[in-house]
């Protein structure tokens, strides 16, 4: 495992000033969203000789108590530096304003996160996400995704397809090598990760399970994209214990799903999935796992992605690590066969098979 999150080494010094980090985060954290969108980041990006704040005021129509507020407190974060009375953009400054990662994380924890978070403390004690009671009063934010506000929606699908839309590419190029014909792919949501298949891999035959909701949509992207012979769907609740998923397929994929679940539910879900498929089938897990990572940047983005399912998604998930996932799929009846770790920016594609299978 990495050596992530070591912090022995600070001074007590340091680890109280951390320690205050924490205390002021929801601060620095929207005055940074607001210097990002308010133009003042890059008003200052864009002048090399710095910037005074009656210089930006002037220029953004804002007041000086405004913009002064801001900048101090994204000089406390390092946001900006300061020489005399002027303004300039630092690293940090520079990436959250430019990455698009980090605009990404922003904008999801800003508009679907933030809000609900407050009832973390509730949701952790009920194992219910207390916090989508500002949307709507759904029991997980799932069957609700296409009806939510237009900038929270926007912001989720974001978040989603910016992590595995690059993990898709390289993950086919794994699963070309196994001429599959049939595949269910479980949680297939609007069918990004269902028409990208097809394209690839032509032989393939693709279905996707998920909840009426999310297929309608898929359903139109298929139809619009000409892939109607190639592509159908399975309308199913993967949580309903009395539903079962179609077989005879000789793979299953499931992306960014298995996280969706509590324990138990991974268990049955992983079980049906194996009932789907012929003894020399292969699941295909895409995950990202936190302790697998190559950089502590996405172990840390990973980790702090699990009370989002806690608060607002359904109450009893989190992002795996190994360990974890690993002894699901084992109580499962399944085995790891292989793992192929970085693929995308960061996920794991953890491909098992049946204990009773062919090896």
């Amino acid at each position: 495992m990495n050596n992530f999150f070591d912090v022995t080494k600070l001074s007590a010094l340091e680890s109280q000033y951390e320690a205050q980090k924490i205390a002021f985060a929801p601060v620095i954290f929207q005055v940074a969203r607001t210097l990002r969108d308010s133009g003042i980041l890059k008003l200052i990006e864009e002048t090399k000789d710095g910037l005074s704040v009656s210089d930006i005021s002037k220029k953004l129509s804002m007041s000086d108590y405004s913009v002064g507020i801001l900048l101090e407190s994204g000089l406390s974060a390092g946001i900006v530096s300061k020489n005399e009375e002027r303004f300039f953009s630092t690293k940090i400054g520079y990436f959250i304003l430019n990455d698009e990662m980090t605009r990404i994380n922003m904008d999801f924890n800003h508009y679907v996160n933030y809000l609900g978070l407050y009832e973390l403390e509730n949701s952790i004690k009920a194992q219910k996400p207390c916090g989508l009671k500002i949307f709507n009063d759904d029991d997980t934010i799932y069957p609700g995704l296409s009806k939510l506000p237009k900038d929270v929606k926007k912001a989720w699908f974001d978040f989603d397809h910016f992590y595995s839309d690059s993990a898709f590419i390289e993950a086919l190029e794994i699963l070309k090598k196994y001429k599959i014909k049939r595949l269910l792919d479980i949680g297939g949501n609007t069918g990004r990760f269902a028409t990208l298949c097809a394209n690839t891999i032509p032989s393939c035959h693709i279905t996707i399970a998920d909840l009426l909701g999310q297929l309608d949509v898929a359903n139109q992207k298929i139809k619009d994209l000409g892939l109607t012979n190639q592509i159908d769907t399975y309308c199913v609740n993967m949580l309903d214990e009395s539903t079962s998923i179609p077989d005879g397929f000789d793979s299953i994929w499931m992306s960014q799903f298995l996280d969706c679940f509590k324990e138990e539910d991974i268990i049955k879900i992983l079980q049906k999935a194996s009932d789907a498929i012929d003894d020399s089938g292969r699941i295909f897990i895409l995950e990202p796992i936190w302790d697998r990572q190559q950089y502590e940047t996405s172990a840390y983005c990973i980790i702090n992605t699990s009370p989002y399912f806690t608060a607002l998604a359904n109450g009893n998930s989190k992002m795996f690590n190994f360990g974890e996932l690993n002894k699901l799929i084992m109580k499962a009846g399944l085995f790891v066969d292989e793992i192929h770790d970085h693929v995308g920016f960061s996920h794991s594609l953890i491909i098992c098979k049946k204990m009773d299978g062919t090896k």
